[in-house]
């Protein structure tokens, strides 16, 4: 039985084709959590930055700012306290600022 016109991958072709997809994946993996991150601590970012126009708007149809981030919920000026990461956000009342933790 002659075997040489068989179609197929050897065993070595197998195992060089592991080893580049392993070193494919070793340097792709790191990159994609870093990504995560930085995308998370950008999203939290945008959220202080949507919370902020909102307190303002808040303050342009009340003429006056609101006492904390739960009135401004209750208002439905925004939906959420907090951070798309769970990160917390912390609202000055004296001034109108909101920041995160």
């Amino acid at each position: 039985m002659n075997r040489l016109n068989d179609k197929g991958f050897t065993l070595i072709e197998m195992m060089i084709v592991m080893v580049i997809i392993s070193m494919l994946l070793l340097i792709a993996v790191p990159s994609v959590t870093k990504n995560k991150s930085v995308a998370s601590s950008k999203g939290c970012e945008a959220t202080v930055k949507l919370i902020q126009t909102q307190v303002r708007a808040y303050e342009l149809e009340n003429s006056v700012l609101p006492t904390d981030l739960e009135t401004l919920k209750t208002a439905e000026y925004i939906d959420t306290t907090t951070c798309p990461d769970g990160g917390s956000l912390v609202y000055d009342e004296t001034n109108g600022k909101v920041t995160s933790n």
